[in-house]
């Protein structure tokens, strides 16, 4: 359904690397049909149109001792949310920031190594945003579900 803009062959190319990015031309060849040298052609146009942004290495904080992982949605006054969006992009702590529905407000996910770097966040970062006519947190106990990227 989403990939309908790629041809068959991008298709299954595509489909197996978000089952394992870290799969070989020659066995994505050997898989779809193709030379290693086509399959990392085809690759590479992926890429350069966009439609592959990047292989990862996606850490999970909750396996690391002691880290806090936080949701927090924010929201501004019309005339500050553009300087504020650009303060939470620039902390090193916040891991993702989206525009989502609603008046001028941000979703916001943080990752701390530990409670006082969340709270350091929180009361230095947060609560000095110009603007906030509103803010709630909450802090992420377990995954029960979690997909990165389009899955198909």
């Amino acid at each position: 359904m989403f990939l309908e803009g790629l041809d068959e062959l991008d298709q299954k190319i595509v489909r197996l690397l978000i089952e394992n990015a870290r799969m070989s031309y020659s066995e994505i060849g050997e898989k779809v049909g193709i030379s290693r040298v086509a399959v990392k052609a085809r690759i590479q146009a992926l890429e350069q149109r966009g439609v592959i942004e990047e292989y990862t290495t996606i850490i999970n904080p909750q396996k690391i001792s002691g880290a806090v992982s936080c949701y927090f949605e924010l929201e501004f006054s019309p005339e500050t949310f553009a300087q504020a969006a650009e303060t939470l992009k620039q902390n090193e702590t916040v891991t993702q920031i989206y525009r989502v529905t609603g008046k001028n407000k941000l979703h916001v996910h943080a990752v701390a190594a530990s409670n006082e770097e969340m709270e350091h966040l929180i009361h230095e970062v947060i609560d000095r945003l110009p603007g906030v006519t509103d803010c709630s947190c909450n802090v992420i106990l377990s995954r029960i579900k979690d997909i990165k990227g389009l899955r198909l």
